[in-house]
């Protein structure tokens, strides 16, 4: 038996119908600020697009936007770098929004740290290495 998802003891359906200053009411005191603020333009503009075409798959860098229960079910491609790192490959993380994330910002899911991954230490890089003859013969 799967349990119902609920969200401060709101079934999704009522959150669903309930108004941006309503669901604000709902969220830790951060997220209900930034809504209270009111959402840029950028955040305007792509809540549009994501309303429009619903099944098309959506890139953003709006990591600091806050999912709302719109977003649900929908496609993602949350910007998290990568041309620094010299990966070029992984610059876009898909995110498929599920009911859990609602509250939760972006960003939050599109971890754009790696993990670091040393190799050997060169010649020089310590005390072992400092009588050692520089030359290979």
């Amino acid at each position: 038996m799967a349990r119902e998802f609920s969200f401060r003891g709101k079934t999704f359906e009522d959150l669903k119908k309930m108004s941006i200053d309503e669901i604000a009411r709902l969220l830790p005191s951060r997220e209900r600020r930034t809504l209270k603020r009111g959402m840029t333009e950028e955040q305007k503009k792509f809540l549009e697009k994501t309303r429009k075409n619903p099944d098309k798959f959506h890139k953003t860098h709006l990591r600091a936007m806050i999912i709302l229960p719109e977003m649900v079910g929908k496609k993602l491609g949350v910007y998290r770098g990568g041309a620094a790192q010299g990966d070029k490959s992984n610059k876009w993380f898909t995110l498929e929004v599920k009911p859990e994330m609602v509250g939760f910002r972006l960003g939050d899911f599109a971890i754009p740290v790696k993990r670091v991954q040393h190799s050997s230490p060169g010649i020089g890089a310590s005390k072992s290495t400092k009588h050692s003859s520089m030359r290979t013969t």
